[in-house]
């Protein structure tokens, strides 16, 4: 029964961590077509710093919680696919860390990055996603 309950937790942890993942870097584009001191500037710092600090990491620090959890219970470490998703989380956890460092640009007003280069990395956890379900669902080695 335990079992369920930890699967349960997880699951919902990262549904609520990639929710922020796939959203922060889509607010990070508008951000960047704002001009600087404006009230939607002002706007998205809000939006920004709250969605990191109060869904994003809470999140990812129970889908660590939950998945080591579930790691131990199952011995997942056995497993050759789970070490590929191992390091596929840890990469999305890096990504993580670079989004709280844009929002901290961003919060003081730097803009070092146009909006295509959000774009172009809102991609990168939709991709490591994907990866990752394969491994968990297939399971192909």
């Amino acid at each position: 029964m335990m079992y369920e309950w930890v699967k349960v937790l997880h699951i919902v942890s990262i549904i609520s961590w990639m929710a922020g993942l796939l959203y922060l870097p889509r607010l990070l584009v508008y951000h960047s077509e704002t001009e600087i001191g404006s009230a939607q500037s002002e706007t998205f710092k809000i939006m920004e710093r709250r969605l990191l600090k109060v869904i994003m990491t809470p999140a990812m620090i129970a889908s660590w919680v939950f998945g080591l959890w579930l790691m131990i219970i199952l011995q997942s470490w056995r497993d050759g696919w789970f070490h590929t998703k191992l390091l596929l989380v840890i990469l999305m956890s890096a990504f993580h860390m670079f989004c709280a460092v844009w929002v901290k640009e961003f919060a003081r007003d730097e803009r070092k990055r146009k909006s295509r280069f959000f774009r172009f990395v809102n991609e990168i956890p939709t991709v490591l996603m994907i990866l990752i379900v394969i491994l968990v669902v297939v399971k192909p080695f």
